[in-house]
Formats: C-alpha cells, structure tokens, sequence
C-alpha cells in the first residue's frame, strides 16, 4: 500500500515563502513521475508542477513557473515543492501525487496516489 504525507503547509504573508515535503513509502518507483496540486476554494483541483523520479526533469504550470521549485531525494524518497514570492491566489490545499508509469500528466486523473492534503494560506 503506497503512503504519502504531505508536510510544511502554514499561513504567510504575500511574498513570503513556504516548502512542502511529500514522503513516500511503501513503494519504490522507478520510473514514477511525482505531481504536486492544489485546489482553493470552490475550484477544480489544478496540476502545479512534477518532477520524473528518474532523471529529475520537471515541468511547471506557467503561474508558479520562476516562483516554484519542485525537488526531490532518493534517500528519504520525499518529493519537495519550494515556493517564493507567494501570492493570495496561491492559497490552496496543496496535494503531492504519484503518476507510476511513464508518462508525464498534467491531469489528477492520471495519478494513482494522493496525500492527503496540506494548507497554505498567503494574506495580502
């Protein structure tokens, strides 16, 4: 059974910044991609950014692109989303997923596997 436990989620203030963690376990994946999500109020769940398990190459929705910075580490088999000069509309509930296969999804549905959530809060 495959676990994720997203972390570090807090309240701050505009242009501020936050890091997620995102530790997997109960699975290796070898050629997974890692997503990160969010959904804000009374919205659609939108694709942030992934990074391949392999090979490392991310690719970032255009609104976070320069802001964001999706990582991650074998050794503790965590994913990481650094995000800078926070804005409101970055305030969500934050979720890392897994995609175990090939491909490289910007879509919830492709993923298999869900955290359960972590909430960032940007005031202005």
């Amino acid at each position: 059974q495959v676990q994720l436990v997203e972390s570090g989620g807090g309240s701050v203030q505009a242009g501020g910044s936050v890091r997620l963690s995102c530790a997997a376990s109960g699975r290796t994946f070898t050629f997974a991609t890692m997503g990160w999500f969010r959904q804000a109020p009374g919205k659609e769940r939108e694709f942030v950014a992934f990074i391949k398990w392999r090979g490392s190459s991310t690719y970032y929705t255009d609104s976070v692109k320069g802001r964001f910075t999706v990582t991650r580490d074998y050794g503790k088999n965590s994913v990481y989303l650094e995000m800078n000069n926070l804005k409101p509309e970055d305030t969500a509930v934050y979720y890392c997923a897994v995609d175990p296969g090939l491909g490289s999804s910007v879509h919830p549905a492709d993923y298999d596997y869900w955290g359960q959530g972590t909430q960032v809060t940007v005031s202005s």
